[in-house]
């Protein structure tokens, strides 16, 4: 059998069809766990989570080992150094990962003497120490300083104007020009908008002057792990479940308050449509006086119409093809894909993405402040409430010790919930 040569012109084909099979053998396997998350068998259920989740360590492992191999054909002497803060940041995670001095060492490419020389002189200070701190610490403004450097640590989807509003919500007054200064990145002021800022339609403009007075929907796709490519024509899969979810957000406009969301395994009709906002009337105990949406095929028809006439609920359209149109409601969906379902592995099973889904819903509404809000939240908004100023006096006063306290909503990693206690 090992004798038996390829047909004659087939070795030119082994690349692309090694491509072709591992394209198609993973989408064999997203239908099989598709099959598994919609079983009414638990065990069964965890089995298809537990392969998802091996195949994403396995797929991690193998990106880290082509980095790996491409960084040790270089010679030792050759290599960059690590900086020291860099160097900091291993021994903090040879500590969290309780490594010895030959794991930490086979981790990041250098000799156990590299490692060991490290630790022994941890506790040197001036310009000579070997390990660092991003920045040294002794006076008032290094301390904020190292705050803001950690937050963008620990919280990368923050800017700099967020991370000052989180921080002024606290009792520390920072612009953010002072939080881009420390982050060592330029900073280019932008104006907010107000919050009754106008909102494009194909008729005329719209100003939302209260809460629940204007409305904004939208749907969107959201991709699971099994993604949209494939290797073979035509280049991609259909934008249906187990390939994506549809999602259907509507928002207040004057508050950029999440009023609801409903996820389908296929894309809506305008029925489907029509019962979810009818819920989203129902929960809030509100009917808006306008609805502001595309000219998607689920609201560009006479049935929705004849629904907001009897509703007393004035329909509005943006323009056809204009990026834009409801430019608020899809910078909120930009937020929900870079700040959370980009960060997470996607669920196959429809009922923990809802969970998840309604997790972010929930963090956005009531702890993300909003730069065009002037750091304010959209529920702090819509309920009237102004920002919370429940200060630490630090100016003028020596003595003072704050700390400030990183936590994560319901043990996300991608939702933090910043406060600022008094250090014991």
């Amino acid at each position: 059998m090992n004798d038996i040569p390829l047909p004659k012109d087939w070795p030119r084909g082994v690349k692309s069809a090694l491509i072709h099979s591992v394209s198609l053998a993973h989408t064999v396997i997203t239908y099989s766990r598709s099959w598994c998350a919609d079983s009414p068998l638990k065990r069964v259920q965890l089995a298809g989570e537990l392969d998802q989740a091996r195949q994403e360590i396995a797929l991690l492992r193998e990106e880290i080992r082509i980095k790996d191999a491409r960084m040790a054909r270089i010679p030792p002497h050759h290599r960059l150094f690590y900086p020291p803060t860099e160097r900091m940041s291993i021994l903090a995670l040879k500590a969290a990962r309780r490594w010895n001095l030959e794991q930490t060492a086979q981790a990041f490419l250098v000799e156990p003497a590299t490692i060991s020389s490290w630790m022994k002189r941890l506790d040197e200070d001036g310009e000579q120490a070997l390990v660092k701190l991003s920045m040294p610490i002794n006076k008032y403004p290094d301390f904020v300083a190292l705050v803001v450097k950690q937050l963008k640590c620990l919280c990368p989807v923050m800017g700099k104007k967020r991370i000052a509003q989180i921080l002024v919500r606290l009792g520390l007054q920072l612009s953010a020009s002072s939080a881009g200064r420390f982050m060592k990145q330029k900073y280019q002021p932008k104006k907010p908008l107000p919050t009754t800022d106008l909102i494009e339609t194909a008729e005329r403009k719209i100003i939302a002057n209260y809460p629940n007075h204007v409305w904004n929907i939208d749907l969107t796709v959201v991709p699971t792990q099994a993604g949209f490519w494939t290797a073979w024509l035509p280049f991609s899969l259909p934008q249906v479940w187990p390939f994506c979810y549809w999602v259907a957000i509507v928002m207040d406009h004057f508050s950029r308050r999440i009023m609801g969301f409903a996820i389908f395994k296929y894309q809506p009709s305008s029925r489907q449509i029509r019962s979810f906002l009818a819920r989203a009337f129902h929960v809030t105990g509100h009917v808006p006086k306008y609805i502001i949406s595309d000219k998607g095929s689920q609201f560009w028809n006479n049935a929705f119409k004849q629904w907001c006439k009897r509703r007393k609920i004035i329909p509005r359209f943006g323009a056809v093809g204009r990026y834009g149109s409801i430019a608020l409601l899809e910078r909120c969906i930009r937020s929900i894909k870079t700040e959370y379902t980009r960060q997470i592995i996607v669920p196959m099973r429809q009922s923990d993405m809802r969970y998840e889904l309604g997790l972010y819903v929930a963090w956005y509404n009531e702890l993300r402040p909003h730069q065009t809000l002037n750091g304010r939240t959209p529920q702090e908004i819509y309920d009237g409430i102004p920002i919370p100023r429940t200060q630490y006096e630090t100016r003028g006063k020596n003595g003072v010790k704050i700390k400030l306290s990183v936590s994560y909503f319901k043990g996300r990693k991608y939702l933090p919930v910043v406060s600022l206690e008094k250090a014991a």
